[in-house]
């Protein structure tokens, strides 16, 4: 599978995905990335890629056309079948070159001779990110991601692009570098070869629409705590229904939106309904108790009934309390 990022800051694309299991799958050739430089494709002879807002306001707009030359480049490159692995100083070499030499000829082809790849352009106000979506991208042969920077993009940029707006979630960042590799990185894993175990990727969290549930190693104990008996049996059928049953735990407690997505069988059902019952009880019990200490008086405190009956006396005659006139 093949992943070109268009970005500012290729270094730190590749910096970090060629490190830990991504940089393995590069090595081993099962996956291949290549960050191109937009900076590269800039007609402006001082290398600028932004200019100010038409119509006013703060920050800086990254310009269509470096984007949409450097988009070109990439598609080139996908057109010529170059999966080989390089580091993003050769990427962007290359693609100068092919843009350069080629630039006339681009130009006279035909839409439909290109080649067909998905872009994603890394934004707060795009599809939200989530396995189910990284499975489906999972399936392309090639993807590319433009990591926009400063204010945003040139929306005719993006229209040329044909872009697929992604989230990562509702918060903003300097750049859209560390949502693609946060992307990239869950792709990866979904791309046979890359892990030890196809399999190990659909048993994580949200694969199934369920937590994973908690993982233990040596020692067995540790600073009194135990691992669970069951983990040390060597049944394994009795800990895949503990590890079961503790996603289904997990899940309820902390992302209960889940479960209406969760495949579960009759018996777990069932575990899941007895789970819910319980925290219903205890959440009714917190209320019982918080509303039995509100209405206690500590201390000696006067209840509010009594604090009511305190004022009746004080309003009546002198408007003093009782104490009050004896020592007059």
């Amino acid at each position: 599978m093949n992943f070109y990022v268009m970005t500012l800051f290729p270094d730190m694309i590749m910096n970090c995905i060629s490190e830990s299991i991504t940089g393995r799958a590069i090595d081993k050739g099962v996956i291949n990335v290549k960050a191109v430089n937009i900076r590269d494709y800039t007609n402006e002879k001082h290398g600028h890629v932004d200019d100010y807002p038409y119509g006013g306001g703060v920050g800086m707009v990254m310009q269509a056309q470096p984007i949409y030359d450097c988009y070109k480049a990439v598609l080139g490159m996908i057109d010529e079948g170059n999966s080989g692995h390089q580091d993003c100083a050769n990427a962007a070499e290359a693609g100068v070159a092919d843009a350069k030499s080629k630039q006339s000829k681009q130009s006279k082809q035909s839409k439909q001779s290109k080649p067909y790849v998905r872009t994603l352009y890394m934004t707060p106000q795009g599809r939200p990110f989530d396995q189910k979506y990284a499975e489906e991208l999972s399936k392309e042969e090639n993807l590319v991601f433009l990591c926009g920077h400063y204010e945003g993009v040139d929306e005719r940029a993006l229209e040329l692009l044909n872009t697929e707006n992604v989230s990562i979630g509702d918060y903003v960042l300097t750049g859209r570098e560390l949502p693609a590799l946060s992307m990239i990185d869950c792709i990866s894993r979904l791309v046979p070869g890359v892990l030890g175990k196809d399999e190990s990727a659909y048993e994580e969290s949200f694969s199934n629409n369920l937590l994973e549930y908690p993982q233990y190693t040596r020692p067995e104990e540790f600073m009194g705590k135990r691992v669970p008996d069951v983990l040390l049996s060597g049944h394994h059928a009795n800990v895949d229904k503990w590890r079961r049953e503790r996603s289904i735990e997990r899940t309820l407690k902390v992302r209960p939106d889940l479960l209406e997505g969760a495949v579960l069988d009759k018996k777990e059902k069932k575990f899941l309904d007895k789970l819910k019952a319980e925290l219903s009880a205890e959440s009714a019990g917190d209320l019982e108790n918080v509303t039995a200490g509100e209405s206690q008086p500590e201390n000696g405190e006067l209840s509010l009934n009594q604090q009511s009956d305190n004022v009746v006396c004080e309003a009546e005659g002198t408007g003093l309390p009782e104490e009050s006139k004896h020592d007059n």
